[in-house]
């Protein structure tokens, strides 16, 4: 026994994850809704990641700001989130020339019995007072990544200020060298979940595929493989990003698969971004950016939703047999780029954002239930890019910034 645990410890992460998807499918499969009975395993497994999240975002932030000057945190800013708006503006674009080509939904008919209750859209100005959250506390217990940022930029700031002072050095570096210490703690933790993640995952591939079946695909077969075809093109739009910056495209994935995967199967950007903040480290990216960028990202960098947003309008226009004309497709760009910002890092919050779209263009919302029959399905690859998208940006930007640092230098 000793033996095999040994043997596992020192397997590598993407073999035995990729083991697990394998193993997974064929329980899912064999087994059908039987498989549920996994389902603690899996949700054991969100809820670990879950539980790191907010040392992870709060510590890697306070101690990033103390690695750097407030105009660097200040252009970096303004860097990450133009490249996030452009970028999900972008993946709209791709979404509808997509299925505009394919045309999804054509021949099909809206059934009498297809309906959902979709929840209240928050609002834009709902997420942006959440920026400043009305106390700490709530910021933590609600797990509200934008007010965690707030307070950590804020504590950070006010740490970096304390050091630098004449009055108040001493005790400002201690409290900062106390925070680098938990700050160190949590990446520890992070070393020992990673090993449980493997067998969370054969869980949750188990549990999904066991209810979703296959026959769930088949009848929407058509809009799930225009999707997945809209999602390759914009990760081939990645990689001309990386290889733009001279990141070596190799060298990025072999850092970003394991989050990529984990998004796959938990449908959760924010959940994923322990996992997505180690591949940073690993990556080698500047601290002060990665703790700012990626949780910013995993709340509000939806290039995957945004795709999903598009093939769906396209597929609920021809299923009500009233294709989307020009006028149709540059408001589902305005409209979903918007939207795709405001869609929470969770599972099934991109049933939200389709129904603003379909509300604002006059859409069926019937066709909104035919499309949770396949939420799942699609929500693994759209989450699986959304996390994509955030260290690609990361890492453009962190190249950038190299070369801008190196260019006052020389000068």
């Amino acid at each position: 026994m000793k033996k095999i645990w040994k043997s596992y410890l020192h397997t590598s992460l993407i073999i035995k994850i990729t083991a697990a998807l394998i193993l997974g499918s064929i329980v899912g499969i064999v087994f059908g809704s039987q498989a549920e009975t996994l389902a603690p395993l899996g949700d054991l497994l969100i809820r670990l990641l879950k539980f790191l999240i907010i040392p992870l975002v709060l510590f890697t932030l306070i101690v990033g700001v103390n690695q750097t000057k407030p105009g660097n945190l200040g252009r970096m800013g303004g860097k990450v989130f133009l490249y996030y708006v452009v970028s999900s503006a972008f993946a709209i674009v791709i979404g509808i020339t997509v299925a505009s080509i394919f045309q999804p939904g054509t021949g099909m008919t809206l059934g009498n019995s297809e309906a959902v209750e979709v929840p209240d859209n928050p609002g834009a100005a709902s997420v942006l007072l959440n920026i400043v959250p009305e106390n700490i506390v709530t910021a933590f217990t609600e797990l509200n990544l934008l007010g965690i940022i707030f307070t950590a930029f804020a504590f950070g700031i006010a740490i970096s200020s304390l050091r630098s002072s004449t009055n108040y050095g001493e005790l400002g570096e201690s409290v900062y060298q106390v925070i680098s210490g938990l700050n160190e703690a949590t990446l520890a933790i992070m070393n020992v979940i990673l090993q449980y993640v493997p067998i969370g995952i054969f869980a949750i591939v188990a549990n999904t595929v066991g209810s979703q079946g296959l026959n769930t695909l088949l009848e929407l077969g058509n809009v799930v493989a225009v999707l997945y075809t809209a999602l390759l093109v914009h990760l081939g739009i990645y990689v001309v990003f990386l290889l733009a910056a001279k990141v070596s495209p190799g060298s990025f994935f072999s850092q970003a698969r394991t989050p990529m995967l984990t998004a796959f199967v938990t449908q959760s950007s924010s959940g994923t971004l322990p996992l997505t903040l180690h591949a940073a480290k690993n990556l080698g990216l500047s601290r002060s950016l990665y703790g700012f960028s990626l949780p910013l990202g995993a709340t509000i960098n939806m290039d995957g939703a945004a795709i999903r947003i598009a093939v769906s309008a396209v597929f609920a226009a021809n299923i009500a047999g009233d294709p989307l004309s020009i006028t149709d497709m540059v408001q589902v760009v305005l409209i979903g780029t918007l939207a795709s910002i405001g869609t929470a890092g969770v599972p099934g919050a991109g049933i939200i954002m389709i129904a603003t779209v379909f509300a604002q263009l006059n859409l069926p919302l019937e066709a909104v239930g035919l499309l949770t029959a396949i939420d799942a399905l699609v929500g693994m690859g759209c989450t699986a890019l959304n996390v994509t998208g955030d260290l690609v940006g990361t890492s453009v930007i962190d190249k950038t910034d190299e070369k801008k640092a190196k260019t006052t230098i020389d000068g």
